[in-house]
């Protein structure tokens, strides 16, 4: 279910993982959301993805090749296009606790070890994508109040009544 070029206003996921049969078992386990999943093989991959469109959440692998899960969060976190995208760090290396420490350090809004439990990985990856969902409804709102400004302040000024 791989979605390159989806509509902004869509909750799209990105997941980054060197790893083709990781890439496969998250799109299998985020399948039954019925969003669209866009892959990235590298942290290179990753960034030109988030450069194309918006994304509800990342899932993101620590160990890669060339630029790794922390290189790669700290390049998302650092562009404003992107910095409030938020990050789930997966990683495979379950008793280092300096990972975790920092991958929240990075900006990560979460951080799972792999095996990971697919209904866990479901509903924190739901939640995320219930906040972009708000969130775009608020800037559309937004939208919405400037332009009736806008078009309060061409009206021409009303006589005031006065009160009795």
């Amino acid at each position: 279910m791989s979605a390159e070029n989806p509509g902004a206003g869509e909750a799209a996921i990105l997941v980054v993982d060197d790893m083709e049969d990781n890439l496969t078992a998250l799109e299998a386990v985020l399948a039954s959301l019925d969003e669209p999943v866009v892959r990235a093989r590298s942290g290179e991959e990753a960034m030109k993805a988030l450069l194309r469109r918006r994304f509800a959440v990342v899932l993101l692998d620590i160990r890669m090749p060339g630029m790794d899960g922390f290189e790669t969060a700290a390049n998302i976190k650092r562009l404003d296009q992107t910095k409030d995208v938020p990050i789930i760090f997966l990683t495979g290396v379950a008793d280092d606790s300096g990972y975790a420490f920092r991958g929240y350090a990075t900006g990560a809004a979460d951080y799972l070890t792999k095996p990971f439990d697919p209904w866990v990985l479901r509903a924190k990856v739901t939640v995320f994508l219930d906040l972009h969902r708000k969130t775009l409804e608020l800037e559309r709102l937004r939208a919405e109040v400037r332009e009736l400004r806008r078009l309060r302040a061409t009206l021409p000024a009303s006589p005031r009544t006065s009160r009795r």
